[in-house]
Parts: C-alpha cells; sequence; structure tokens
C-alpha cells in the first residue's frame, strides 16, 4: 500500500494515549484543504481513530469500527481484529485504500486492509507520508523528556510539518486516559512557537468529496 499524503501518530505514556493528525488534504501535487480533520472519537468518547486514505474509504471503515465495538461491549482488541477479518475478506471492503490507528485508555493499534493489527512495543505509531518523520521525532522527545503523551504528539507533529510537504501544523489532538498533572518539562520550557491546533474531532464537512485524499 502507498503511503498516503498525511500523517497521524500515536503516542502512549503512562495512563495516556494521545492521537494527532494534520489538516491538509493534496490531490496530486495541489494542496486542496489545509484544515481537515482526521481524528474521531467513537463510542461515546472512549476510543479514538485516526485516518490515512481516502475520506469516503475512512467513513466507511469508522463506521464499521463503531459497529463492532457495540457488538463487542467496547472492547478495542476484538474489534479491532473483527474488523480486520471483514475488511480484508469482504470483496467491497478490501478495495478501500486506508489505514488505521485506534486507541482506548490502555492500548493502541494500528490496523490495515492487509490483515495487519499491530500494537507498537513502545507505544508509539504514524501513518501516512510523514509516518517516518513522527515516529522518529516522538521516539526522541519520550526518551529524552518527560513530557505527556499529548505534548509528545504535538511537538513531534511540529517537527514532522518541518519536513514533510504532506503534513501541516493544522492539528487535531484528541486523548484518553489520566489528564496531565504534573507539569515538569512542561512543553512552554522547551520555547517552541504552538501549532496551529484545533480540538474538534468530526471528520471533513459533509460537502467534502470522497475522492479527496486526506491522505
Amino acid at each position: 500500500m502507498r503511503p498516503h499524503a498525511t500523517t497521524i501518530l500515536g503516542v502512549k505514556r503512562d495512563d495516556q494515549i494521545a492521537l494527532a493528525g494534520d489538516g491538509q488534504v493534496t490531490i496530486g501535487d495541489v494542496v486542496l484543504k489545509q484544515g481537515a480533520r482526521k481524528i474521531r472519537t467513537l463510542y461515546d468518547g472512549q476510543v479514538l481513530a485516526g485516518f490515512a486514505g481516502a475520506v469516503a474509504d475512512a467513513l466507511t471503515l469508522f463506521a464499521k469500527f463503531e459497529t463492532q465495538l457495540g457488538a463487542w461491549d467496547g472492547n478495542l482488541r476484538r474489534s479491532a481484529v473483527e474488523l480486520t477479518k471483514e475488511w480484508r475478506s469482504d470483496r467491497f471492503l478490501r478495495r478501500l485504500e486506508a489505514q488505521l490507528i485506534v486507541a482506548d485508555g490502555e492500548s493502541i493499534l494500528l490496523l490495515s486492509g492487509e490483515g495487519d493489527v499491530i500494537e507498537p512495543d513502545d507505544g508509539i505509531v504514524a501513518i501516512g507520508a510523514g509516518a517516518p518523520y513522527a515516529t522518529a521525532a516522538a521516539k526522541a522527545l519520550v526518551r529524552h523528556t518527560g513530557l505527556s503523551a499529548r505534548d509528545v504528539v504535538l511537538r513531534a507533529m511540529e517537527i514532522t510539518a518541518e519536513i514533510c510537504i504532506f503534513t501541516n501544523e493544522y492539528l487535531t489532538i484528541e486523548t484518553v486516559g489520566a489528564v496531565e498533572t504534573d507539569e515538569t518539562d512542561s512543553v512552554d520550557e522547551l520555547l517552541l512557537e504552538p501549532a496551529k491546533e484545533t480540538t474538534t474531532s468530526s471528520l471533513p464537512e459533509s460537502g467534502t468529496s470522497g475522492k479527496e485524499e486526506g491522505a
């Protein structure tokens, strides 16, 4: 599967999991939209999901995944496995071009139509064209700072946006798990300019074409 022109980053640290996505939508070499939202909350805010791929494909997969969450009482792992089985075996679904990162308060998983259900060893996972840069930046921040998961994804995505032409600084960030209480080594101490962050987690407006590559 080719890399989609976006970046989604997930980080698990201590009892918090954060998911961040940039807002850039490109068609070919043209930037069509700056503020698309590629992170969504599911199951009454207990589960996060982010996508790299065509918007219509992602909407279809989100709907399928939410159905599985309801069928398995919010069990993330079981729901992810069942979605991936259906995604890989269904003649229609296996044509969908997207990758997903899903997370609850305990786990973070990468899902693909090739049958992958992967939980990273170190709690850091990224998809999209900027994934290598975001992963490297997040690993360095986790190893060498005391930042929370939310602050790690924010700063790692800022770095990625400086390197990857398919990633911008209009970020959507969502978290599940414990709320940060320790301000030691806070983001402000890094003396970096804040990203253009949004906090809403809905997908692009209904008028957005399903053929967009938000990915």
